[in-house]
């Protein structure tokens, strides 16, 4: 009896379109997604300890500005939330 193959399941967007959500958030978003892929390649390339020094230095001032990019854009988000929370908080006063 031949085997069956069981139907795939089905999946679900990665991405959802928000209309509420502006262009440049996603270009942040887009952004930050990039720079912390970027800032894990020269990560791994380092951590295998076969570069040269002039490379290594190279790797090492790119990754810490993509590190201090990161870090800016998470403080963003995370004023964000605070700021949106403390509206809500403010509100729930009134």
């Amino acid at each position: 009896m031949p085997k069956r193959s069981e139907p795939a399941a089905p999946t679900l967007p990665l991405e959802v379109p928000d209309a509420t959500v502006p262009a440049a958030a996603d270009d942040a978003v887009a952004r930050f997604e990039q720079e912390m892929q970027e800032l894990e390649t020269i990560v791994s390339q380092m951590e295998k300890g076969d570069l040269r020094l002039e490379d290594s230095l190279k790797l090492f001032e790119r990754g810490t500005h993509l590190a201090r990019s990161c870090r800016k854009s998470l403080d963003t988000a995370e004023l964000k939330v605070k700021t949106l929370l403390g509206d809500d908080t403010d509100s729930d006063r009134a």
